[in-house]
């Protein structure tokens, strides 16, 4: 059925997707007019001025034209738009990672910069960007390029183009999770706003210009990682950084960049016409793709467009987050996988044998229930049968290393150990992947109490309490001999260390997963505890909490895993994502929902 479009009689946004669902071309003209330079801004700046922007930008276009008699919801329409264009953004950066043959398949551009299109220049040219705002589009260089697909939508968000619903429904998240890969983009991105101020002072820090003076000029993740660790521990830099107003506030109400030049396209068709069309456009230097775009739009069959769309746009600055949509529900597998699928929900694990509190749960946008992140925190526990087998681990995405910056004591001949002996220690762990925390409790000098439990500040992301072993839970009996009374906290001689009322019982290994960054923090006191952090693999977690009791070798239990391979597994106690002035008055009960 063809709907008449009438734009003067429009009420609603809705009305121009249902007519141009139904075949109307000027409803249709009027879409690609008003969406095109939405579209431009996200895959600029996803892109950041490689030259194949415009063969994605037309890709998408054509997408949308042809896909729109599927959509089902015309509320939709603006998120379902925003998907399309991360997909296509994603196909061109997996093209990019898998190497050149697949490049050179998409054409002879594909591997080619184009300085001239440099979209952080773009957007302070012609936003008249100045202070702090131009920061925040000179930091967005300093991104990894995950992120930076990232930036490119939440900047949107910000500037008012799109809302966190539209923004989470495009990267099929929900929007808890949605909130925590945003948050932890923001974080770089502060950090990367650091940077760029801290280069831009004159004179500058002599340190840093020192350090610095091998460097070509253009951002890389190298010199990122070494300019922040020199502003963590300068004090001239590390003022100077801080200073920083939030993001949020700075691109509130930016317009979207608008599109390279003032284009106007007179696209005189027929609705479902099969004939050939006349394309007239008169665009500058640099927007011949919009006119490319129009001639593939109208070389295809049933596409309905008329009369003259004019877009020239007067504009606003857009930012979109195009990273690779990844489900937080991961298979258990006997082996090891690096990164799940990230298209459908995959099947949980086993039941775990943890004990945690109740979850909550709210629903998605396709009606499921799924767990949000931090409803479930560590809590005491019973011991099990020492026989009990674990379940399965599930498998969570390890792509990127943990790293870790602090205040510790490095083990000699292994640089990826780290001891935490005294109060006050801190390690701050950033990346994607499992760790081990391994306790060690000397209790037989004859200094024994209530443990300061450790606590964890600052988090920007996801961790999680997967697994528990080393054989033992710390107050088992030492070689099964439960006559002498000595345990992993102390002996009936020398006395026993104890924990806080409600505190979960810690095992000599406890396995944890993170996604993003957190501070760990040494809190004890004059009892002598000392903590060893070292970065481990899914299958060492599982080699270790497989092994059999053998009272010979000191393994008295199977291991546990507490992982449920989605966001209703347990975080660990003592965990916020603030960064109190004192870190041992974080409270058990932690609080990091959403």
């Amino acid at each position: 059925m063809n709907v008449r479009y009438d734009a003067a009689a429009r009420t609603d946004a809705s009305d121009v997707v249902l007519a141009a669902r139904a075949g109307d071309r000027e409803a249709m003209d009027e879409l690609v007019a008003e969406y095109l330079p939405l579209v431009y801004n996200i895959v600029g700046r996803a892109l950041s001025g490689h030259a194949d922007v415009d063969d994605v930008v037309q890709e998408t276009m054509l997408r949308v034209v042809h896909g729109i008699e599927g959509l089902r919801d015309p509320n939709r329409f603006r998120s379902w738009l925003v998907s399309i264009a991360i997909r296509q953004i994603n196909d061109r950066w997996r093209a990019r990672r898998d190497g050149p043959a697949l490049l050179s398949a998409l054409g002879p551009t594909a591997q080619l910069e184009d300085p001239a299109a440099d979209f952080v220049d773009l957007t302070i040219l012609r936003l008249g960007l100045a202070d702090e705002r131009r920061e925040v589009a000179e930091a967005s260089e300093w991104l990894e390029p995950a992120d930076r697909r990232l930036l490119s939508i939440w900047w949107l968000e910000a500037s008012g183009h799109l809302t966190r619903a539209e923004l989470a429904e495009a990267l099929n998240l929900s929007a808890p999770h949605a909130a925590v890969r945003v948050q932890r983009m923001k974080a770089q991105l502060d950090v990367s706003r650091g940077i760029v101020r801290a280069l831009s002072l004159s004179p500058r820090c002599p340190k840093l210009a020192s350090m610095i003076g091998a460097w070509d000029g253009r951002p890389a993740a190298l010199w990122r990682k070494r300019i922040s660790r020199h502003l963590r521990h300068c004090s001239i830099c590390e003022t100077t950084a801080m200073r920083l107003a939030p993001a949020t506030s700075l691109l509130a109400g930016l317009p979207l960049v608008p599109l390279p030049a003032t284009t106007t396209v007179h696209l005189p068709a027929a609705v479902g016409a099969h004939t050939a069309v006349s394309v007239a456009a008169s665009v500058g230097h640099g927007s011949g793709w919009l006119a490319r775009l129009w001639k593939l739009l109208l070389a295809k069959p049933a596409v309905a467009l008329t009369t003259t769309a004019v877009v020239a746009t007067s504009g606003a600055a857009v930012v979109y987050e195009a990273d690779l949509p990844r489900t937080r529900t991961v298979s258990p597998a006997p082996a090891y996988v690096t990164t799940p699928t990230a298209s459908a929900s995959s099947t949980s694990s086993a039941p775990s044998t943890a004990s945690a509190a109740p979850t909550t749960s709210q629903s998605n946008q396709s009606g499921a229930t799924t767990a949000v992140y931090g409803s479930t925190v560590d809590q005491a526990d019973a011991a099990l049968s020492p026989d009990q087998k674990p379940g399965s681990l599930p498998v969570r995405p390890a792509d990127v290393a943990i790293t870790a910056t602090g205040k510790y004591e490095p083990t000699q001949g292994n640089a990826n150990q780290y001891v935490m002996d005294h109060n006050g220690d801190e390690i701050r762990l950033t990346g994607q992947g499992y760790f081990r925390f391994r306790w060690q409790i000397i209790y037989w000098t004859g200094r024994v109490g209530q443990v300061a439990m450790p606590t964890w500040t600052g988090l920007s992301g996801e961790l999680f309490h997967v697994a528990s072993g080393g054989g033992k839970r710390m107050n088992d009996p030492t070689n099964g001999a439960t006559s002498s009374g000595t345990t992993g906290m102390g002996s009936t001689s020398t006395g026993y260390d104890t924990l806080p009322a409600g505190a979960q019982q810690m095992w000599q290994n406890d396995y944890f997963y993170l996604d993003g960054t957190v501070v760990l923090h040494q809190n004890q006191g004059w009892p002598s505890v000392s903590f060893i952090i070292q970065q481990t693999t899914w299958q060492q977690i599982t080699a270790d909490i497989d092994t059999p009791p053998d009272l010979a070798a000191n393994i008295e239990r199977y291991g546990l895993v507490r992982d449920t391979g989605t966001d209703s597994a347990p975080v660990p106690q003592y965990l916020t994502r603030s960064d109190p002035a004192d870190p041992a008055t974080v409270p058990q009960r932690s609080e990091v929902e959403g």
